[in-house]
């Protein structure tokens, strides 16, 4: 049996897409920043921060402005310990 041109273009279009991972959602790329922002912060290099990424912070809540200045919320600081287990 013979393939045609574009039966074998589709068949290496679908085998690309399945060994391509799944994009990763903007809330777990936050999550996976988390611990460098924190520390960015505690260096007082919210400089290194992007502004994207502040927002979403204190949007879910991660993170709170406290006259000024950036801070781990309680939830901020429950997922800086989920992750720190993780790397251990």
């Amino acid at each position: 049996m013979t393939r045609t041109p574009s039966s074998t273009s589709r068949i290496a279009a679908a085998s690309t897409s399945l060994s391509q991972p799944p994009p990763m959602s903007r809330r777990e790329q936050l999550r996976l920043e988390l611990l460098t922002t924190v520390d960015s912060l505690y260096r007082r290099r919210a400089d290194l921060v992007s502004e994207g990424f502040i927002a979403d912070y204190v949007a879910l809540n991660w993170l709170e402005w406290h006259g000024g200045a950036l801070r781990l919320t309680t939830t901020g600081e429950n997922m800086c310990l989920q992750m720190r287990a993780g790397l251990a």
